[in-house]
């Protein structure tokens, strides 16, 4: 079976693509491969999160949750050097290219780790961002907002972007339950950005 973006082993062979993006008024070089998510552009649904996402300013971790090769969890790094932003992915080929992209852009506050969902994660955030795999079934991505929950500080928040026909209102929904209040923060392109507050 060939891999996922979402798979830890990528069998493709590796042929690396650079290109760059202004993203909350920075501009940012990213390299890519096969077997990582959206390789040659910016996906709109992770553009309209990082335009969109509510970072307050007592906010001191953010967590980019599923982060690819970086780019949600690098922009907003680099929009907020104050802030210490941590990253992961389960797909390794994916954290090696982050690697890469966290020295490319010369960021001193950002870091990524290789876990599946937080496996490897035992602390706790302000912020979570997620763009979910929606192609690896709801089942995972509604573990993953549950187990955000567990991993926000108090008044801390998840952020997530979805289509809105096309699972994101069941998601929406999903995490509503958990959390108790659900708030949407941008629509475009058929995305939302979805925010939940930890109370």
């Amino acid at each position: 079976m060939t891999p996922h973006y979402f798979s830890q082993h990528q069998t493709s062979s590796y042929r690396e693509q650079e290109f760059s993006a202004v993203l909350h008024g920075n501009t940012l070089t990213f390299l890519t491969a096969s077997g990582v998510f959206s390789l040659k552009k910016i996906d709109k649904g992770s553009a309209l999160l990082i335009e969109y996402s509510q970072i307050p300013e007592q906010a001191k971790t953010i967590l980019d949750l599923g982060c690819g090769y970086g780019a949600v969890g690098i922009a907003l790094a680099k929009a907020f050097p104050e802030k210490e932003v941590l990253m992961n992915d389960v797909n390794e080929r994916a954290v090696f290219l982050c690697q890469k992209n966290i020295k490319k852009n010369n960021l001193e506050n950002a870091k990524v780790v290789i876990s599946d969902g937080f496996e490897k994660i035992n602390k706790n955030f302000d912020v979570i961002l997620l763009n979910p795999p929606q192609t690896a079934g709801k089942k995972v991505c509604e573990k993953l907002m549950e187990e955000s929950f567990h991993h926000l500080n108090e008044k801390g928040t998840l952020q997530i972007v979805a289509r809105h026909q096309k699972g994101g209102k069941s998601l929406s929904e999903h995490m509503k339950n958990v959390f108790g209040n659900l708030d949407i923060l941008a629509k475009g392109g058929g995305y939302r950005v979805y925010i939940s507050k930890k109370e």
